[in-house]
């Protein structure tokens, strides 16, 4: 028997969903920048693995221009 695994956008859904519940009716901020922000930081750290760390293959992979990787890296502090 095989298990599948579950797509990244119901991960997603289950965990925003598991969010809102432990809220418990307090309302949240700035979601959308918080969500971007844990989200991003696994997506480089994977990526930049797959990639064996060059940025160049990065940043096309992502569809991000070079420059815009180094400085997302340096921001989730992924490099110097």
């Amino acid at each position: 028997m095989s298990s599948k695994k579950p797509h990244i956008e119901e991960c997603i859904r289950e965990n925003l969903e598991a969010y809102f519940r432990d809220l418990r009716g307090v309302e949240p901020a700035a979601m959308y920048e918080m969500i971007l922000k844990v989200v991003e930081k696994p997506l480089l750290e994977v990526v930049m693995r797959e990639a064996d760390n060059n940025q160049s293959r990065a940043a096309e992979w992502l569809g991000i221009n070079r420059n815009t990787l180094r400085r997302k890296l340096v921001d989730h502090k992924l490099i110097k």
